[in-house]
Formats: C-alpha cells, sequence, structure tokens
C-alpha cells in the first residue's frame, strides 16, 4: 500500500512540476509575442488616436469653410448675372460649381488676350 502512495505523491508532484513549466512557458510565449507584434507596429509609423482626431477634426473645419466660400460665391454670381442679365448657373454637386468657375475665369481671359 505504501508504494502505490508513494508512487500516486510522485505522480503528482511531476504532474505538479509540469504545469508550473507550461505556465512558465505560456507567460514566455506571450511576452515575446506582445514584444514582437509592438516592434512591427512600430515599424508600421501609424498614427495615433489623438492625432487622427485633430486632422479628423481640421478636415471638418476646412469642409464647412468650404461650403460657406460656395454658398457666397454662388450669391455674387447670381448677383452679377443678374445685372447683366444673365441666368445664374446652377451646380449639381459642391465640386462642380468650383470648375463651372474655374471654366469662366479662364474662358475670360483667352477672350480678353484675343481682344488686345
Amino acid at each position: 500500500m505504501q508504494t502505490q502512495n508513494r508512487l500516486l505523491d510522485d505522480l503528482a508532484r511531476v504532474a505538479t512540476g509540469a504545469l508550473g513549466a507550461f505556465t512558465g512557458m505560456r507567460d514566455e510565449v506571450e511576452t515575446r509575442m506582445k514584444e514582437q507584434f509592438e516592434r512591427v507596429l512600430g515599424r508600421m509609423n501609424l498614427v495615433t488616436r489623438e492625432e487622427y482626431d485633430a486632422v479628423k477634426a481640421l478636415a471638418a473645419k476646412a469642409r464647412s469653410a468650404q461650403e460657406a466660400l460656395e454658398k457666397r460665391v454662388a450669391a455674387l454670381e447670381a448677383k452679377l448675372g443678374g445685372s447683366r442679365g444673365k441666368a445664374p448657373a446652377a451646380s449639381k454637386s459642391p465640386t462642380s460649381s468650383g470648375r463651372a468657375a474655374a471654366s469662366r475665369r479662364s474662358q475670360r481671359s483667352r477672350s480678353g488676350s484675343k481682344s488686345r
């Protein structure tokens, strides 16, 4: 009987030691993988959340300023077009009004250079 208890005690000690070794290995693997991920992410040159939010807010501010300027330009074009007897050009999208204005400016500059 004594030998069976001794055998079971030895097996229990071996199992406990193996479990401790596996836990240590798991901790070591986790640490190494975390270090590797940090290295890879560090090389990717990613921006922080704060930088991203700052640029996003700046872009939103620029967009609202652009829309306000587009409204002012449309109002001025309508006023200018009304005094000359022309109908104001209606734009389908915000970028098309910018293209139309650039086109009109280039046409004016070409017609002005031809008449000289």
